[in-house]
């Protein structure tokens, strides 16, 4: 779902590079997994299941396990400068074990309406096949050195979002060019015409 696009009262992005990494996007500016249809547009949009997978069977458990994993998942990406610190061990330790759990129903390719093969799912998925999934994200991006290195924090007033950065020269400044870049960019052209002013 593309910035400014969004009809819900709720928009989320998946623009961070990774699943794990766009789920921590879910807090800023404000929470925004905070119901199940968020909860369900977000992993839906995120593309743990394909579109149109029902969700209905997810209830409020789900949401409280999916925010859990979200503050686990920001202290190890957050905390892989400070390994061996109780706060960062406690969240490793549990993303490693969500990881464990079992894999989403396997996809299949079924003919769509329109005749085209779409992918849906063999079953329907549970929390803590997705939760797998997501921290499994995680334990790529945090064991993989050169995604790791890629991890950058947004550089724009007051965001606290995390991405990966896989632009030419490893460059970017902001989690979104459209977002914290224009806000950066209108405020440097602010100053500058009040010098001018001044």
């Amino acid at each position: 779902m593309a910035l400014g696009t969004a009809a819900a009262p709720y928009e989320l992005r998946f623009d961070a590079g990774r699943i794990c990494l766009d789920l921590l996007a879910t807090t800023h500016p404000g929470e925004r997994l905070d119901g199940l249809e968020p909860l369900r547009a977000w992993i839906t949009g995120s593309g743990l299941v394909p579109p149109g997978t029902p969700l209905a069977h997810a209830d409020a458990g789900w949401l409280v396990a999916f925010r859990e994993l979200r503050v686990h998942v920001g202290q190890s990406v957050r905390g892989r400068h400070t390994p061996m610190v109780r706060p960062y061990d406690l969240a490793l330790g549990r993303v490693n074990d969500l990881a464990r759990a079992a894999a989403p129903p396997a996809p299949r390719a079924v003919p769509g309406e329109d005749g085209l093969l779409v992918r849906e799912l063999a079953g329907p998925p549970e929390c803590a096949a997705l939760l797998a999934a997501v921290a499994r994200d995680a334990v790529e991006l945090l064991t993989d050195p050169v995604a790791r290195a890629a991890i950058r924090e947004c550089e724009g007033d007051n965001c606290p979002l995390v991405y990966l950065d896989t632009s030419r020269g490893r460059r970017r400044r902001w989690c979104s060019s459209e977002v914290c870049g224009n806000r950066e960019r209108v405020a440097r052209h602010r100053r500058r015409a009040a010098l001018a002013r001044a």
